[in-house]
């Protein structure tokens, strides 16, 4: 199935124009009264820090202190998860590592009541598997990914560009991923993303794409793969403002151990749960900042939500 960037067009130039959009089914105003923070808490060493407490975190929103309702350590809470693979001639040489490794991961990381589902980007976005739990669709969804433009003077296998604005649509791809798919699904959401992170040809802007992953409560993680290290600054500000995490990937020996990190971070979350002390219904973007009290831990969570708006 082919999700065509260009039937979005009018709901993305609403978004480019600075138009306010409605939010749909699933974001955070289905809790209106509750803000859910997924977090993963670190030492200073980098390693994962379990057995933690609701006393053990600080959760401040505007800069104001908020009180912790809901609490959970529960590692097995269910996932809906999209694996976006960037198939542009970028990744020509890392596409089938890419491909074997995002298999093996979705076999680690997928417990019973999860989902995932697999959609590649290059001058489109195409929807390889909606959300399934079964793993041999996935695997056969992700083994369907090619390389989509030409290398070298010579088309590769693929189909043809068929959305007329060339480049790489990464920006779009995250944002239906988030806006068209995620938005529907409760509890936790992700996307990890298999790119250089450098887009070429999308209709919307990186904001935009934030912006679709923070009102659908959905984490992003990149990792970054590219010879030369990629756009840094791309990925790195796409994940800080979700809560996920940003790995670069210059080679297929670091593939396999940035899978191990993303699956790691995803089954080792503490969920936090608040009800703002600010009111108010305008639909404004609110910054979250969660501490810990013990000052050699940090903790990775999104940066913050947009305020139900009626």
């Amino acid at each position: 199935m082919r999700i065509r960037a260009i039937l979005c067009y009018l709901c993305l130039a609403s978004l480019a124009g600075g138009l306010a959009f409605a939010a749909p089914p699933g974001q955070i105003r289905v809790q209106v009264n509750t803000v859910s923070i997924f977090a993963t808490v670190r030492d200073k060493h980098k390693s994962i820090v379990t057995g933690l407490k609701q006393d053990d975190f600080q959760v401040f929103e505007d800069g104001q202190p908020q009180e912790i309702t809901n609490f959970s350590a529960d590692s097995d809470l269910p996932i809906t998860l999209g694996m976006l693979i960037d198939t542009s001639g970028s990744e020509y040489y890392m596409l089938s590592a890419e491909k074997d490794a995002a298999s093996r991961f979705y076999g680690r990381v997928l417990r019973k009541g999860d989902l995932g589902m697999v959609m590649t980007f290059d001058t489109d976005v195409d929807l390889l598997a909606d959300f399934t739990d079964d793993r041999a669709v996935l695997n056969r969804a992700i083994n369907r990914a090619q390389i989509n433009v030409p290398v070298g003077g010579v088309l590769v296998q693929g189909p043809l560009p068929t959305s007329g604005t060339g480049g790489t649509n990464f920006y779009d791809a995250v944002y239906l991923a988030a806006h068209d798919k995620l938005s529907g699904e409760a509890g936790r959401k992700a996307i990890v993303v298999l790119t250089d992170a450098e887009d070429t040809g999308s209709k919307i802007k990186l904001q935009d794409a934030i912006d679709a992953a923070q009102r659908t409560d959905t984490v992003v993680h990149i990792l970054l793969i590219s010879a030369d290290g990629g756009d840094q600054s791309v990925a790195k500000r796409l994940t800080d403002e979700t809560g996920g995490r940003m790995i670069v990937v210059r080679n297929e020996r670091n593939l396999e151990q940035a899978f191990d990190q993303i699956s790691e971070e995803l089954r080792s979350q503490y969920t936090l749960g608040y009800t703002p002390s600010n009111k108010s219904h305008d639909g404004a973007y609110r910054k979250i900042k969660v501490e810990m009290k013990d000052k050699e831990y940090s903790a990775l969570a999104r940066r913050g939500y947009y305020a139900p708006n009626y």
